[in-house]
């Protein structure tokens, strides 16, 4: 018999899958602890599309990456402390932000509006008084308005300089904006193979421009950020020999700088394909920081990781129905699946950097008959479609004679980037979310109605 388990790569913590199983039923199965969910029952009581969405999968992710990196720096002695802040622009949700936070995170805004949640969540008392947030992105006048008021009122902000101008805003002492500690952006010049590599960056100053900067008043930390899913580990770790360099150098000038902060680029498995292991990540991070502190003889520098994909991209699964079927006349697939809801709208990484999934059925997985099928969403753009890059997805074929029960399939690692990227496009509803935590189901997000969306747009 098939280990359909194991044909569909359930069950596997270097997949992120581990929470997931089939039951006997050939159904798809989510477990947290000794509650579990079936996904088929969830589709019936809030039909489809639907987001679910797994917040103690961001609480376990969270609370391993903490437990490695104190463990490595214990193993190697390392005068250092490790903070974790979360980018809100990888996902702005409640459901995702507040179990972060929940478990010690921190968190880093790139925008206005971001740091304006966090002044909402501020003034409710909701935060720790040790709650640090790292500001990045241009600074607008309004940003500089709230980084300067919540400063003031004693919420720990660091704002990273990222041009001349913001060099001159936040070091000219006439201004009296300036208090409190102070981050600067490098633009390293090293290239490494990931979906963010590009030619020009125009954030960040190079390593000569910052040297000839000197000395900043207030100055805490170097920030660095490279790219996104980066796709070997050694470039993370070339990454940071390179910023390690530079922070030595800079500590001559500024002997209150005491932090390095990597960014992002930790890569996820979308594809269900072997990648590095977060321990050996750790590791080398600690290992290589021990060693460059100890040969430029400095205090070894506390460490920041802004991983935001690496923890919520697991946290979320978006289920489709498929509504019918077409011939592919030519290709490597044979059919078309349609199905109730659109990739241009929901899952805008698709068509935007080509992004590929890991999908399975949510029913018939155990099936005895499969197709090599493309999957197309339900607008009226020939680009709204799910390729696997050109290849196939296998998902079950209806036998000869089988009631025709409806295929639902899931799509994984939904968590980062695609709700706040998602759209309207042809005024098609987004999915309903639901929150599924400690064997309770909590309504998100209902299924906007054409009038609701209408709104939107005038109507």
């Amino acid at each position: 018999m098939k280990n359909y388990k194991k044909f569909w790569k359930l069950g596997k913590k270097e997949f992120n899958t581990e929470i997931f199983d089939i039951n006997k039923s050939g159904e798809l199965i989510i477990k947290e602890g000794n509650y579990q969910y079936n996904v088929k029952d969830l589709i019936k009581k809030f039909g489809t599309p639907l987001e679910i969405t797994l917040p103690f999968v961001i609480e376990r992710r969270l609370n391993d990456l903490f437990e490695q990196f104190n463990r490595y720096i214990k193993f190697y002695n390392y005068h250092g402390r490790f903070f974790y802040h979360y980018p809100m622009k990888v996902n702005q949700n409640k459901e995702f932000v507040l179990p972060i936070i929940s478990e010690g995170g921190n968190l880093e805004v790139s925008s206005a509006n971001e740091l304006w949640l966090v002044k909402k969540l501020w003034e409710q008392d909701q935060f720790n008084s040790k709650i640090r947030v790292i500001c990045n992105g241009p600074k607008t006048p309004t940003y500089l308005g709230l980084i300067s008021d919540l400063k003031a009122r004693g919420l720990h902000i660091i704002p990273i300089i990222e041009d001349e101008n913001e060099l001159a805003y936040f070091t000219n002492s006439k201004n009296g904006k300036i208090s409190g500690d102070l981050g600067i952006r490098v633009d390293i010049d090293v290239k490494v193979k990931s979906h963010w590599d590009k030619k020009f960056n125009r954030f960040g100053f190079t390593s000569q421009q910052i040297l000839e900067i000197g000395k900043i008043k207030n100055l805490k930390l170097l920030h660095y950020h490279i790219g996104s899913q980066i796709e070997q580990s050694k470039d993370l770790v070339l990454l940071l020999k390179a910023a390690a360099k530079l922070f030595a150098k800079m500590k001559k000038n500024n002997p209150g700088l005491d932090m390095i902060d990597i960014g992002g680029g930790f890569a996820v498995p979308y594809e269900k394909k072997k990648m590095y292991p977060t321990e050996g990540v750790v590791k080398n991070i600690i290992s290589t920081l021990s060693a460059i502190s100890r040969e430029e003889d400095i205090d070894p520098p506390d460490i920041i990781v802004e991983w935001g994909r690496y923890l919520v991209a697991p946290a979320q699964i978006t289920i489709y129905k498929v509504i019918h079927q077409k011939a592919i006349e030519k290709g490597p697939a044979t059919k078309w699946y349609i199905i109730d809801g659109s990739f241009i709208n929901d899952l805008s990484d698709t068509w935007t950097i080509h992004q590929k999934w890991h999908v399975t059925p949510v029913n018939n997985m155990n099936a005895k008959k499969f197709s090599r099928v493309w999957l197309a969403g339900s607008s009226c753009d020939s680009d709204d479609k799910y390729t696997a890059g050109g290849h196939y997805i296998m998902l079950p074929a209806p036998e000869e004679g089988d009631p025709q029960e409806p295929q639902y399939l899931a799509v994984f690692d939904t968590g980062a980037y695609q709700d706040a990227l998602s759209s309207h496009h042809c005024l098609l509803s987004s999915p309903a979310k639901i929150i599924a935590q400690n064997g309770l189901l909590t309504l998100a997000r209902k299924r906007e109605t054409p009038d609701e969306i209408g709104k939107q747009f005038g109507w």
